[in-house]
């Protein structure tokens, strides 16, 4: 007997449009991630913790909204969501470059955008993710989440190399156009999207109907969902001292490397896309890891991984220490990925549909609300003992940021 082969998700219309307008809008994602800082690092002249207040001003957001934020999108249609933030987010962007050429840009302008650009990025994410399983099904969300982590690596390798140059040969404000315009375009692909979704109560709809529930009894059934899963608890804790290690490494890096070490916007682009090739061959790697191991022993297996990835990256210096950075960086990118796609999957698969956007928002509150945080910290610790300081304490934090999940072996035996 002849079993068929499973059907690519690539075949279906609507993921093609989802995937393709989230790859577009995370590439252009990835050369904010260069100019912003660079923005303020070079154009503004700031210190390292206004820098560091850059990120926190973009994080705080999921600290602010992330909770209700998925009781929300539980009682709406994903896509007209999706496609406001986007066009938010395009608008706010526009109005650097803009300020920048009439000479009147600042940083107080830089943290509205920023916390404009985050609150937008909290109902982005959260309808995201719960608008996957009614366009591929749940017995394709590991090939879904697969198909999403290689857009972010393609968009982590091509991303920051585009904003360098961009930020050498345009300046860091003119080069923030090119996120705006990938924000325009992911709007239009959404807007083509037809698949049909369910509302809270399971039928097709979108969530009409619901306006008679309470939102604070909505928001405390996601948490004591996350809450009362041993295992949700473990990946949220992982989540969140990632997120922190991260506000750390984005408001240290640019400076450590651009100010501290003296590398050229191109070269501090091309060092974060070459470590970025790890991520697209995690994703490639992460369904066929999970279908063979299973989802708790990948989780496991990346989480040993990327501890003993992470570690190299505080030796990075000048010279030839400076090629510990890529090198680093490129097998820690295959390993989280492997992680990411492994607990995104085993999320999803085991969330009832009408929590589907409370479960996305409340991890991602537990996970993302720590990141503002790390920002706060590494100004702090730029401004009083430095910049090297700093970096070495985000190399850190990354290195230990997967204990929850490795103090819990019991996770292998997760199906």
């Amino acid at each position: 007997m002849t079993v068929a082969a499973p059907r690519s998700v690539w075949r279906v219309r609507d993921f093609r449009r989802y995937a393709g307008a989230d790859a577009i809008s995370k590439l252009g994602s990835q050369v904010s991630l260069v100019a912003l800082p660079l923005t303020a690092a070079l154009t503004l002249h700031a210190s390292p913790f206004q820098v560091g207040l850059l990120t926190a001003a973009e994080m705080v957001a999921f600290l602010l909204v992330g909770l209700p934020a998925g009781a929300w999108v539980d009682r709406m249609r994903r896509r007209p969501v999706l496609v406001a933030a986007d066009v938010i987010r395009a608008s706010a962007l526009l109005s650097i470059p803009a300020a920048a050429v009439l000479g009147v840009l600042g940083l107080p302008q830089m943290y509205v955008v920023a916390l404009l650009n985050g609150l937008c990025t909290v109902f982005f994410d959260v309808a995201h993710q719960s608008y996957l399983p009614s366009i591929v099904g749940r017995e394709d969300l590991a090939r879904g989440h697969g198909t999403l982590a290689a857009n972010q690596s393609l968009a982590q390798l091509a991303g920051p190399g585009v904003g360098g140059w961009l930020v050498q040969v345009l300046t860091a404000p003119v080069a923030v156009v090119a996120d705006a315009l990938s924000y325009a375009a992911s709007a239009l692909l959404l807007l083509g999207v037809r698949a049909e979704e369910e509302r809270g109560d399971g039928r097709p709809g979108g969530g009409e109907g619901r306006g008679g529930r309470r939102l604070w009894p909505e928001i405390a059934e996601g948490l004591r969902f996350v809450a009362g899963h041993p295992v949700l608890r473990r990946i949220a804790a992982v989540g969140a001292l990632t997120m922190l290690s991260s506000g750390l490494w984005s408001a240290t890096v640019p400076l450590y490397l651009v100010r501290e070490i003296g590398t050229s916007p191109g070269t501090y682009g091309a060092l974060l896309s070459v470590g970025a090739v790890g991520g697209v061959a995690g994703a490639w790697l992460a369904p066929r890891v999970t279908a063979r191991l299973g989802t708790g022993r990948a989780m496991y297996a990346a989480a040993w991984a990327a501890t003993v990835c992470f570690a190299p990256l505080a030796l990075t210096a000048a010279g030839p220490r400076l090629l510990i950075f890529p090198v680093a960086l490129l097998a820690s990118g295959v390993v989280t990925t492997v992680f990411g796609v492994a607990q995104g999957a085993y999320r999803q698969s085991i969330c009832p549909p009408h929590l589907l956007g409370r479960l996305s928002a409340t991890m991602r509150f537990l996970m993302w609300g720590a990141m503002p945080f790390g920002g706060l910290l590494a100004g702090a610790l730029g401004q009083l003992a430095g910049v090297r300081v700093a970096f070495w304490a985000a190399c850190g934090a990354y290195t230990l940021s997967h204990l929850p999940i490795l103090l819990a072996p019991r996770i292998r035996e997760v199906s």
